[in-house]
């Protein structure tokens, strides 16, 4: 029985939270991707019934730095009696996090649900009582494997909150996350948040090197299947394979959601005093199209809601990337932002035509995330049909994709010393990759630079980088409406031939 408060449970007997199992093949396992699939079209088929609230009030009155020191404890995570290379970890419902999650093993021909278990957890100085823990499920869980060394299970996947995930590799610290679904995100009908509301995860042989997640998505207009495939490593991999049952129309559907944060950079100064030069996961939305160009967008953080989109057919891939590496760039020794890991998605089969949608949304600090990027197709699902999709998503660092002639390494707004000051608007970007480094000594590289409507050229340049071995393209340009916003697409070329990716900028209203 428990004590009057949570905080003198450490003195308890710190017994094993399951049993060892058998190892058993992978080959015996009888519950699958067909069998998630079945129990979301049921429920698609189906009224929608709102998961229910089951914590108490001081749980959910918890702040984050209270809810964050309720831990699970290390010695009791899932499969360490058995030795098994992953390990599983469980989160604490409180906060946010009112809705229980069911977690099932799966396990040769058994599925089995995973028990919440409040001895399993360490309440810090909390004061919780028993009564707060009756009838408790977990909120989500993490993934443990040894991707930097092997004499240590590192946390490398967490499944919490909504459809919300986010994964690391060799050497990286969490940054963005990628979601199961975006519905009507940046809609004035207001963001529909689908659910992961059940998990089954297949027990892991001896010498596993990949876990397989299941997954039953539900919201109040789409149920959906989901299996996850989780291959750490330098790069951690997921593959991903979703089907999805709409209940009603939506006007937005969004796959393969990723969602970062951007605050200020090189291009965009801070707006108050901070020491530090940059703050952001991610620095630029990167996309391969279906024709092998490749563009680049950098990010902004602008002072009202900004939505742009590129329209595509049967992408090669897109992710929202952290290219700058430097510390020196961020100087933060508490958020590492140089480690932030990019998240490339690289479509299976042919995903149509569709358009790849980036929305920016004003923020006042780093704590919100205010960058999503997923890919909206053309002719969405009908209600009652099922839709699949299929992709694999890349947590990548030091190898991450990048085209394979030249990429901007960097832009950035402002003059230099201008003999007579003017209102007009300069901006320099960084070039570097192997095409560039190939060039003869004496090459000529001419700067392509072209605006729409809304403003007008003034001068273009290119000039040779001998610091960075690279070239510099620099723009100054007229904006005619400060109350709209400018689009401008640039790039290299040498003679006819072009050196690098597209480079493709919003300037947001003044």
């Amino acid at each position: 029985m428990f004590g009057t408060a949570i905080k003198f449970m450490i003195v308890r007997q710190r017994a094993a939270a399951c049993a060892t199992l058998a190892l058993l093949p992978a080959a015996a396992f009888a519950f699958g991707f067909d069998d998630v699939a079945a129990k979301a079209r049921q429920l698609a088929a189906s009224s929608y019934k709102a998961p229910p609230k089951n914590i108490s009030k001081t749980l959910a009155s918890l702040s984050y730095d209270q809810y964050r020191d309720i831990r699970f404890e290390r010695d009791k995570t899932y499969w360490r009696n058995a030795q098994l290379p992953f390990e599983l970890a469980f989160f604490h419902q409180g906060m946010a996090f009112d809705s229980p999650v069911k977690i099932h093993e799966v396990a040769g021909k058994n599925v089995r649900e995973i028990r919440f278990d409040p001895k399993s957890f360490h309440y810090g100085a909390n004061d919780i009582h028993a009564k707060d823990l009756a009838g408790l499920g977990f909120a989500g869980f993490r993934v443990h494997y040894p991707v930097n060394t092997p004499k240590y299970k590192d946390e490398v996947l967490v499944f919490l909150g909504a459809s919300y995930f986010r994964a690391i590799g060799k050497g990286q610290a969490y940054g963005l996350s990628a979601r199961g679904l975006a519905i009507d995100t940046a809609l004035n009908s207001g963001e529909e948040f689908p659910q992961f509301v059940e998990f089954w995860i297949e027990r892991p042989g001896a010498a596993a090197k990949e876990l397989t997640v299941y997954a039953l998505l539900n919201s109040r207009r789409v149920a959906g299947a989901y299996r996850f495939v989780l291959r750490p490593g330098t790069d951690t991999a997921m593959e991903v394979k979703a089907r999805l049952f709409l209940r009603e129309n939506v006007a937005k559907l969004g796959i393969a959601p990723l969602t970062s944060m951007y605050f200020f950079g090189e291009n965009q100064r801070a707006q108050v005093e901070d020491y530090r030069p940059e703050v952001h996961d991610s620095d630029g939305l990167s996309i391969q199209s279906g024709t092998g160009e490749w563009i680049w967008r950098p990010l902004v953080n602008p002072r009202r809601l900004l939505v742009t989109s590129f329209a595509l057919n049967n992408p090669l891939g897109f992710g929202l990337m952290q290219r700058d590496r430097r510390f020196g760039s961020y100087e933060d020794l508490e958020a590492h932002y140089e480690s932030r890991p990019s998240a490339w998605v690289e479509p299976k089969g042919d995903w149509g035509a569709g358009r790849v949608e980036l929305i920016q949304i004003p923020t006042p600090d780093e704590t919100n995330d205010n960058v999503v990027a997923f890919w909206v197709p053309d002719t969405p699902p009908r209600p009652g049909q099922p839709y699949d999709v299929e992709y694999r998503l890349l947590w990548q660092k030091d190898a991450d994709r990048r085209p394979p002639l030249a990429w901007a390494v960097q832009t950035r707004r402002g003059h230099g010393w201008l003999r007579k000051a003017d209102d007009s608007i300069a901006l320099s970007v960084d070039f570097e990759g192997p095409a560039l480094k190939k060039l003869a000594g004496d090459a000529q590289v001419e700067a392509v630079v072209s605006t729409d409507a809304n403003a007008r050229l003034i001068e273009v340049n290119a000039y040779r980088n001998a610091a960075s071995g690279g070239w510099r393209m620099t723009a100054r340009l007229a904006r005619s409406d400060d109350k709209k916003p400018v689009e401008l697409r640039g790039y290299l070329r040498s003679a006819n031939t072009t050196l690098s990716e597209t480079w493709s900028y919003i300037l947001p209203p003044e």
